[in-house]
């Protein structure tokens, strides 16, 4: 794996997205489950590419903060960044902004850990 490896996965807040529909809170509002979602994809996607066939990477933690709301129609996005590998282990720097006429606010950031498996015996456990 390539230190320094990234990605970026966006989307469009949807009634799908929010805190409502998710029942993580009752405010129609990007929820916080649905942005660390797009955290984990945008890890997942970043070391795709460079994986064996037949392997995949799994979430195993992910802490981040969530610094503020985001509403529907909102266009927003995750980065991943693979800072250190330990064997099957993957660390990531993630991250999701707002796109705003201002500019991209933060809106959350934290840190990701992903383990390389072989997908076939992962599914038959």
């Amino acid at each position: 794996m390539i230190i320094g490896t990234s990605h970026k996965s966006t989307l469009v807040v949807g009634k799908q997205h929010t805190a409502l529909a998710l029942g993580s809170g009752d405010m129609p509002v990007w929820a916080t489950p649905s942005m660390l979602a797009l955290m984990e994809n945008a890890a997942m996607l970043a070391v795709q590419e460079q994986l064996e066939d037949g392997q995949t990477t799994v979430g195993a933690h992910i802490e981040s903060s969530h610094l503020r709301p985001s509403p529907l129609g909102a266009a927003v996005y995750a980065t991943a960044e693979l800072t250190a590998t330990e064997g099957r282990k993957l660390h990531f720097r993630v991250a999701a902004y707002q796109h705003t006429p201002e500019g991209d606010l933060l809106l959350g950031e934290g840190t990701h850990l992903r383990f390389i498996v072989n997908r076939e015996k992962f599914l038959n456990r």
